[in-house]
Order: C-alpha cells, then sequence, then structure tokens
C-alpha cells in the first residue's frame, strides 16, 4: 500500500476576487461570521496568494483556478463541489444552498480531464432537486489508504447520499453524530475530524458517548494514532487540515489559528510524521472555512 495513497501532491485552489462571507449559509454554520474587513475581498485573494506561495515552496503542485463572479462568496472552498479519487471517478455534488451550486465550474473538470487519467465524471448535483445533499470532501472524510468514509449526519450531509459515493468508490461508510455545545449538529465533518496517513485528528467529545468506541475502533484498526482535539480546538479549525505529499516528505497545512490553538504534545505527535505548515487566512476563516475547504487534492494520475 502506497503511503503517499493518503496525501495528494497536487491540489486545486480558487482565488476570489469578490470574497465575502456568505449570508446563505449563515443559518447553519456555527463557524461563520460576519466578516468586519472593509477590504475583505482584497484581504482574501491576497491570503490565497501566500497560501499557494506557502504550499508550492514545499514542493505541492498548486492548480490555481481565478473567481472573478460576483455570486459565488464561498468559491474559495471547491473541496465541496467536486473530489477525484485513485480509481479515475471524479464526482460532483449536490450543495446544500443555492448560490454554492453556482461553484460548479466546467473549465475545472476540463482541465482536470486533460492532464489527469479520469476514467468516468460522476455527477450527483441533481440529487440536490430532491432535497438530498453531500458537499464532497467537507461532508466526507475519506481514508484512502483504508477505504473508510467518515461522515457525521447533517442537513448538508444525507446518507442515501453517502452510501450512494461509497458504493461507487467501493469504500465503507462510517455515519455518525456529532454537536457542538449548543447541541446544534456539526455543518461539515472536515471541521471536526482529519485522516492523515498516520494520525486522525478529532474532536471526540463532540461525538456522542455511545458511538465513540465504534469510531475509535475504525481508527485503532487502521493503525492511526489518535489526537483529541478540544471543543476549543475544533473552533479554532484545528480539525480542518489537510495532509499533502511535498518535495521532502508529507506535510500538514492548516491555518495559523488551528496552528497557534494546538498543544506542545500535539504538534510532537504530528511532527514524527508530517511537518506543520501554517497558512495565514483568518479573513477566509470568517467566512466559516479554513485550509482544509480551500484545498480540493488531486488523487488521480497524472497524464
Amino acid at each position: 500500500m502506497s503511503l503517499t495513497q493518503q496525501a495528494p501532491s497536487a491540489v486545486v485552489m480558487v482565488r476570489p476576487h469578490h470574497f465575502t462571507s456568505n449570508p446563505q449559509t449563515m443559518l447553519d454554520n456555527a463557524f461563520q461570521s460576519e466578516c468586519e474587513a472593509k477590504n475583505e475581498s482584497e484581504q482574501a485573494f491576497k491570503e490565497v496568494t501566500h497560501a499557494v506561495e506557502l504550499l508550492q515552496s514545499e514542493g505541492v503542485t498548486v492548480h490555481l483556478f481565478e473567481d472573478e463572479q460576483t455570486h459565488t462568496p464561498d468559491s474559495v472552498f471547491p473541496n465541496n463541489w467536486f473530489s477525484t479519487h485513485q480509481n479515475g471517478q471524479l464526482i460532483i455534488y449536490p450543495m446544500f444552498v443555492e448560490n454554492r451550486r453556482l461553484e460548479y465550474r466546467k473549465d475545472i473538470i476540463d482541465f482536470l480531464t486533460d492532464h489527469y487519467k479520469v476514467a468516468a465524471v460522476t455527477d450527483y448535483a441533481h440529487l440536490s432537486k430532491e432535497n438530498s445533499f453531500l458537499e464532497g470532501t467537507g461532508s466526507l472524510v475519506l481514508d484512502h489508504q483504508y477505504k473508510l468514509a467518515y461522515a457525521v449526519e447533517s442537513k448538508r450531509t444525507t446518507r442515501s447520499v453517502v452510501n450512494t459515493v461509497c458504493n461507487l468508490l467501493s469504500f465503507k461508510p462510517v455515519v455518525f453524530n456529532a454537536t457542538d455545545e449548543q447541541g446544534i449538529a456539526v455543518y461539515h465533518t472536515n471541521v471536526l475530524m482529519c485522516v492523515a496517513s498516520k494520525f486522525v485528528m478529532i474532536g471526540i467529545n463532540m461525538v456522542p458517548e455511545d458511538q465513540r468506541s465504534e469510531l475509535v475502533g475504525h481508527f485503532l484498526q487502521s493503525h492511526h494514532e489518535v489526537i483529541d482535539l478540544s471543543v476549543e480546538q475544533i473552533n479554532n479549525f484545528c480539525g480542518n487540515a489537510i495532509e499533502l505529499q511535498g518535495k521532502n516528505g508529507r506535510i500538514l497545512a492548516l491555518s495559523q489559528t488551528a496552528y497557534n490553538a494546538l498543544t506542545a504534545e500535539q504538534i510532537i505527535a504530528i511532527q514524527k510524521t508530517a511537518k506543520l505548515v501554517p497558512l495565514p487566512i483568518p479573513t477566509i476563516e470568517s467566512a466559516g472555512g479554513s485550509v482544509r475547504c480551500m484545498i480540493a487534492g488531486v488523487h488521480l494520475q497524472s497524464k
């Protein structure tokens, strides 16, 4: 089993020209706030530019696309509308709020199809008309090595669509619940947890007690060290990280906010197998997503 399977060496990112915190997602995204910055779109543009430079300096291939639209405030988070897989699948997902459905981009699909071995493009976007939703690797946290798909059930993550995608990919669905201090369902699985090659970071206390042991059992079976995150660390986006393959080994890309919230022990545990690469993105985080949301991993073979 290839160790790079979990950590892609190429990613897709989108640089927004008219970024703003999306009013349509405010209702169920507890991580989101009204952006205070006067020049928020200029700040977000700079944050993406700097993040791309930092990732490239680590040897990650970044395919950067511009978004000059004004009606797609969340376009900086492309991991929600598509995902790519080792078996050549490229999947397009049904998005929960209407303005996020406008983020689908044929030029990104065409680019990936031209430069990588895409066996099939499977489009589930129409399921949103049936009130069934699954927001890509926001909803699904995938263990590519052990073929497990972790999913927190929420308004944006419909169990039947989880099963459909898992059938297509031959992954086993692990569907569970998780709530914040107010008892509100965690809106995306990838704010709660991150699966890397050798460790899992997760806010296990946000999962109902009767579901925890089964979940931890999966992590131990797949030989992952479990790094437990507090609710406060989850609120600081510590769960919203992604492992990538750099030129000198694996890196864990996370926000500066998240990095600052980790304990010394957690940093040591991560650094055993991945170099921490903090990216400063405070403006983007005001929209309720962080580094993992900004990065769509390319798990395809290049042509």
